[in-house]
């Protein structure tokens, strides 16, 4: 299957230049200028990956990532020639998958938009993949929480919570490896197979988002629990 991606960029060069790259290399490319025409092509055609300029006229990439993710599980990644980190980790927050900075090295943009892809894939195939497992070991509960693994479907009584791919994949490993202190680089292996950077705080802005979507008290974690040091521990009962 040909994978669909839109670029958005107000740009007409870089935008012409990123969609013909990924044409070349066997995508079915879209192109917006600007939140407005972003949302009429989503409107009209079924995308896979979003590639989404952060510095747009109007409502900017944070603005309409925020939108996307209220909405949909297409896959973000945000593009900014900003150097300063914050936008990259705001942009994470609001529920974006990844980022690339300017000028782009369109070899890297590729390989972390076939990670995504990826990543979706093997999370759509999951059910399929648990088929012969047993319908309790997908169902996982902790702290008042029922978590279905099959049906990514979290909730707590009638309140449900969405998760994006990232969270999904996330709380599936910690689950599954209750009571034990993961590093952030066995994180990443865990949910992705990526390698990247030591500094990357991608696992930090996830444990976050997850921590403010489940724990009563998100400032003071009761089962995402911080280890100094080492990394993270799910204390869930």
């Amino acid at each position: 299957m040909t994978h669909h991606i839109l670029v958005v960029d107000d740009e007409a060069v870089t935008r012409t230049m990123v969609s013909a790259y990924f044409e070349k290399q066997g995508y079915h490319v879209s192109q917006a200028a600007d939140g407005k025409e972003m949302h009429q092509i989503m409107n009209e055609l079924p995308i896979d990956l979003v590639l989404l300029d952060i510095n747009l006229p109007g409502e900017d990439g944070l603005m309409l990532t925020r939108q996307l993710r209220s909405k949909s599980d297409v896959g973000i990644i945000l593009i900014t020639a900003r150097t300063d980190s914050i936008d990259r980790i705001v942009g994470l927050e609001m529920g974006a998958d990844d980022y690339c900075t300017k000028p782009l090295e369109l070899r890297e943009l590729l390989v972390r938009v076939r990670n995504l892809l990826w990543r979706i894939s093997k999370a759509n195939t999951q059910p399929d993949m648990q088929s012969s497992v047993k319908e309790s070991d997908n169902i996982v509960n902790f702290n008042g929480w029922t978590f279905d693994i099959e049906r990514r479907a979290l909730s707590k009584g009638d309140n449900a919570v969405k998760l994006t791919k990232a969270e999904y994949e996330m709380l599936v490993a910690f689950t599954a490896n209750r009571n034990r202190v993961l590093s952030r680089e066995r994180i990443l292996n865990l949910i992705s197979h990526r390698v990247d950077a030591p500094n990357d705080r991608t696992i930090d802005v996830l444990v976050r988002r997850l921590r403010n979507k489940i724990e009563v008290e998100p400032k003071k974690p009761q089962m995402f629990i911080t280890v100094h040091g080492e990394g993270y521990m799910f204390a869930g009962r």
